[in-house]
């Protein structure tokens, strides 16, 4: 992929756990000419992480530089920029999954890391997944979080490189001097697979009462320029894991504070959130009325609402957001559900050999994100989603191993969705108020049945290829 670099107005680096900052730049990148030049020397494996935020644009193919416009402060150059859940994947096959208890597994983990394991079982994970594979369907993407100044950090920060996506450091000066080294470095995610294909997920911050990076206690200017020149700022509950639940807030406010839409996934952490300590619930009843997108699977729906049917539960999180637009329900196999305060729209699953479902629903975070920045009709915006999950469950782990966009273009066009009707009916028809449905459907129906409007899979096809085969030519994506 052929890249240029679009500069903040401000100035941000890259802070790395030491006493001064380093900024890295890619001299393989072009930068605009308008902007004062940047340094070029690099360390050995040097990251994507420039002064004035380098934000990976593809460029096209014959290597010229893109007509892209000098943006002012108050226009959003990043499209979307995550927030913390910046981790190492180590997948291991095992014999057998970690003991239950906390202890068991807390000896297994430092048996397992008493060493560094081979790096091909190395992956980029956590929020990279979502970054990794919105970039690659042509989305300018940041990440923002923390990562150490060892062999485990310069790895994921040369994999976010190469896959144009940039970062900015949350590190700061913290003025304390009693801080274990330990508590700087690389979140590490130790992935274990058994001989059935079951995982278990085990890292340091999950034998400690606070997140793994607690140090951190405010937003510095660099991460707040790159929230406000955001469209979207993307959170999940693992980003507890590292930071604290009171400077999470605080990014979230700052985000509502200058009009970036806040997307969140709480994902499992979602339930021993709700019921933990007083500062992590209220910090999920905040992200639960603040966030403009919501997204969770049908189980965290139901755990966070006490409602078993997803398209209800949808319109009790609408009832209680305050900022609220969509609630997306992941239904895994059987497709996902969009739902707003004046409709409802149903997508099947496209149909694949499942070979890995890790970094799935990253891929569809993604893909929803790219669909909320174009504008595109919302049973379009599933469509795209579910494609992308499932051309990453096609695959094996997540990182550089999440959806294509040749593998995305491929499923589209083979059009073998999994519908499943009685399932649809049985859910359709328990007691929902919303009165215009949207469902998509293989099979063109003339009019409508009661509320319900079928649209056409090869209709949607047909909007959403031009797009993304212009992505794949040319590397950018046209609005």
């Amino acid at each position: 992929m052929h890249l240029q670099t679009l500069t903040l107005e401000s100035p941000l680096l890259y802070h790395v756990p030491s006493s001064h900052s380093i900024p890295f730049q890619n001299p393989s990148l072009t930068t605009l000419s308008i902007f004062p030049p940047i340094s070029t020397k690099r360390r050995p494996n040097s990251i994507f992480c420039c002064k004035g935020v380098g934000v990976s644009a593809p460029n096209p193919q014959n290597g010229s530089v893109s007509d892209w416009k000098l943006r002012s402060p108050g226009v959003r150059c990043i499209d979307v920029a995550t927030l913390g859940n910046l981790c190492v994947d180590i997948v291991l096959n095992v014999p057998q999954l970690p003991p239950p208890s906390l202890e068991a597994r807390k000896a297994y983990m430092d048996q397992l890391s008493a060493s560094p394991p081979d790096k091909k079982c190395w992956e980029a994970g956590g929020n990279c997944n979502m970054a990794i594979a919105a970039a690659r369907l042509g989305l300018n993407c940041v990440t923002i979080g923390h990562v150490g100044n060892e062999i485990y950090g310069r790895f994921l920060l040369d994999v976010l490189h190469d896959e144009g996506v940039a970062m900015v450091g949350m590190s700061e000066d913290t003025g304390i001097v009693d801080i274990p080294s330990a508590s700087y470095e690389t979140l590490l995610c130790w992935v274990l697979v058994d001989p059935l294909q079951r995982h278990g997920f085990c890292s340091r911050a999950d034998f400690s009462k606070e997140p793994a990076f607690s140090w951190m206690n405010k937003l510095s200017g660099e991460v707040k320029m790159a929230i406000k020149q955001a469209k979207i700022l993307f959170c999940n509950g693992y980003g507890f894991d590292e930071l604290s639940p009171g400077l999470i807030v605080s990014a979230l406010e700052y985000a509502a504070e200058v009009g970036t839409s806040i997307f969140f996934d709480p994902g499992p952490r979602g339930k021993s959130l709700s019921s933990g300590t007083p500062e992590e619930q209220r910090a999920l009843s905040y992200f639960l009325r603040m966030s403009d997108v919501l997204l969770l699977t049908s189980d965290e729906a139901e755990s966070l609402t006490g409602i078993g049917n997803p398209i209800i539960a949808g319109e009790e999180l609408l009832r209680k957001g305050l900022r609220t637009k969509w609630v997306i329900v992941k239904m895994g196999s059987r497709g996902s559900i969009l739902v707003t305060k004046s409709s409802i729209s149903c997508a099947p699953a496209f149909k694949v050999n499942v070979s890995d479902t890790v970094g799935c629903g990253d891929s569809f975070v993604a893909a929803v994100a790219f669909g909320f920045i174009h504008n595109m009709p919302k049973v379009n915006t599933l469509t795209i989603a579910n494609a992308v999950g499932a051309a990453t469950a096609m695959g094996c782990g997540a990182g550089r191993n999440v959806a294509t966009l040749k593998r995305v273009i491929e499923l589209i066009k083979a059009s073998d969705l999994n519908e499943d009707d009685a399932f649809w009916n049985e859910l359709l028809n328990q007691n929902v108020n919303t009165e215009k449905i949207t469902f998509l459907s293989r099979s063109i129906i003339n009019g409508s049945n009661n509320r319900m409007c079928h649209v056409d899979l090869q209709k949607v096809i047909s909007e959403l290829l031009p797009k993304l085969e212009y992505s794949q030519l040319e590397g950018t994506v046209p609005s």
